[in-house]
């Protein structure tokens, strides 16, 4: 295996964390307790974002390249805080090797030159909160990020966002195993049946945490009369959060070609999927190395095409 390739992780860098504890309503930090939409007070490990640690930990991983994303479930592509997404990036700019960023977009009011300069300065494609994008309206909603992602060819990482106002009290670990998921499942659905795949034939997306395990539920899909057809090798889910179990299960619908290593660190880590030297090899390698830089080159044409 020439070396791993992690496209999901977190990792603050110190502008984007000054710049949270600046804010008085959530998201916000105090010290180093999280105050977020829709969670109780949650309280970070400062040794999580240590910069030297983290490298050092990614060397001893045999890691060659980190994908960081954003934390979509603070909501933050829905502040109109500018100054905020500009510490995200000019932080996660600045971080040394192995790791690079997805670029995020205010969604209130997007940025289209403004993204198009970050995909251009090397973050490695668009990230889009689910929630957003759980329906095929949400879909049509962010045509215009979607072409510009595919007419530069970078791929778009689709992360859990805001997790719904809990009804009443429930344990901490509800949003991230019901709420997530849940998204996670809608958004794929919805992206099928928006029709993406022909209104943006070759855009690669991926889905973290294996999409909620939506496609496990292809089966149900058939069973009710719905169709998908064959495999869509631009289609890819991660794997974090998932093991063995979960893991197989996607790939046995999808396809291990569409399956790449994500970890979620710090919130989780690399696991054994127990599928052989081969596949392990093409799951943490070449399958990321396929979504994040395609077979194809960019289109030079500055304009953007919408659906």
């Amino acid at each position: 295996m020439t070396g791993v390739i992690d496209v999901h992780q977190h990792l603050w860098p110190a502008e984007f964390v000054d710049r949270l504890r600046a804010r008085t309503e959530p998201p916000y930090l105090d010290g180093w307790t999280l105050h977020s939409p829709g969670e109780a007070p949650y309280g970070v490990d400062p040794a999580a974002h240590e910069v030297g640690k983290r490298v050092s930990q990614e060397l001893d991983a045999g890691t060659t390249l980190v994908g960081l994303s954003l934390s979509s479930p603070l909501g933050i592509e829905h502040l109109g805080d500018s100054a905020l997404l500009d510490a995200w990036h000019l932080g996660a700019a600045a971080l040394p090797e192995p790791f690079k960023a997805w670029a995020s977009v205010d969604l209130l009011e997007p940025d289209l030159a403004g993204l198009e300069s970050l995909l251009n300065r090397g973050f490695l494609g668009l990230q889009l909160p689910a929630q957003v994008i759980g329906t095929p309206s949400g879909w049509a909603g962010v045509a215009e990020l979607l072409a510009l992602a595919e007419r530069l060819n970078k791929p778009i990482l689709v992360h859990p966002g805001t997790p719904a106002p809990p009804a009443e009290e429930l344990p901490g670990w509800w949003a991230p195993v019901v709420d997530y998921t849940l998204q996670l499942q809608a958004a794929w659905w919805a992206w099928h049946a928006f029709g993406g795949r022909t209104a943006y034939p070759r855009l690669r997306l991926c889905f973290v945490a294996a999409a909620g395990l939506a496609p496990v539920h292809h089966e149900r899909l058939t069973a009710r009369g719905g169709r998908l057809g064959t495999i869509d090798t631009n289609l890819y889910v991660d794997t974090s959060s998932y093991g063995p179990q979960g893991i197989d299960a996607v790939a046995r619908v999808l396809g291990i070609d569409q399956v790449v290593h994500g970890t979620d660190r710090p919130y989780a880590g690399t696991v054994d999927l127990r599928q052989g030297d081969a596949a392990t090899a093409v799951i943490r390698h070449d399958n990321p190395h396929r979504l994040l830089f395609g077979t194809e080159p960019p289109t030079s044409s500055g304009a953007s095409r919408g659906r």
